[in-house]
């Protein structure tokens, strides 16, 4: 099935609305990405950022695919790596090639922009994933390691794009 990739900018707030749907319920946590959803303003400002990629696969007007990637520039040598933060395929539409026409189109954008490659993490178990990646690109065993950042009134009032 192949359906249409757009690669949203400041006037797709609604669409990006439509990602975030996509990402609650492909994710099953709408707690996650409903229950403190960023105001119109800050959708725009975000999607006017040129490191910051969100795609969305469309039938009709519906989002039924998502992918949201970050461009990180590097500093050792005069190119950039693209990161697939999110990327989720309404259950009613996978297996129908849509992850893998998100993941083209953003190697597209990275190959306009002079990236050298795009990298994704994977969960232990999540099989559909993992076989997904394996067939697109070479698999590396890394160690994930999150570090909390303090939280006071102070910075999390500056906590915007």
């Amino acid at each position: 099935m192949t359906v249409p990739i757009t690669h949203l900018t400041p006037a797709d707030v609604p669409l990006m609305h439509g990602v975030l749907d996509c990402f609650s319920a492909a994710f099953e946590d709408p707690e996650h990405y409903d229950s403190a959803r960023p105001d119109r303003t800050y959708l725009a400002r975000l999607l006017e950022r040129d490191y910051f990629i969100a795609l969305a696969a469309l039938d009709g007007d519906t989002v039924v695919g998502a992918l949201a990637a970050y461009e990180l520039p590097k500093y050792e040598q005069a190119r950039s790596e693209f990161y697939i933060y999110d990327l989720a395929v309404n259950e009613t539409h996978r297996r129908r090639g849509i992850a893998t026409q998100l993941i083209r189109a953003l190697q597209q954008i990275a190959a306009d922009r002079g990236g050298w490659v795009v990298f994704v993490q994977a969960d232990y178990g999540d099989e559909p994933a993992i076989a997904l990646y394996e067939s697109l690109g070479t698999r590396e065993e890394v160690m994930h390691f999150d570090i909390p950042v303090p939280r006071t009134p102070t910075s999390d009032a500056k906590r915007t794009p």
